[in-house]
């Protein structure tokens, strides 16, 4: 069974950066997709990075040029890099993975992903 952790969520002011990681555990497939989701309150789970084992990323408009997901396969972990971060940046993130079909380009949407963490908080102030 795999398990995904995340960490490093937190507090950040409007302009500012975080990075939040996610551990796989148990990931035996040569194959797979791995995104970054968020959540804010009442609003729609939304994917906005995703990657797959070859390292080809995806990305919405909303985050384009601000976020960036990365993957260290040594350490079995995702990162996602979030500059010049905004208060509607504020959510809860996930990170989420699947591995029973291949994409062209790894999806962004959250019925696509078979595999998710708790999630971690991220605020950000005005």
């Amino acid at each position: 069974q795999v398990r995904l952790e995340e960490s490093g969520g937190g507090s950040a002011e409007a302009g500012g950066s975080l990075r939040i990681s996610c551990e796989v555990a148990r990931n035996t497939y040569s194959y797979y997709c791995m995104g970054w989701f968020r959540q804010a309150p009442g609003k729609e789970r939304e994917g906005v990075a995703a990657i797959d084992s070859s390292g080809n990323t995806n990305y919405p408009d909303s985050v384009k040029g601000r976020f960036i997901i990365s993957q260290d396969n040594a350490k079995a972990t995702l990162y996602l890099q979030m500059n010049s971060l905004k208060p509607e940046d504020t959510a809860i993130y996930y990170c989420a993975a699947q591995f029973r079909y291949r994409y062209e380009r790894p999806p962004l949407g959250r019925y696509d992903y078979h595999y998710w963490g708790q999630g971690t908080q991220v605020t950000v102030s005005s």
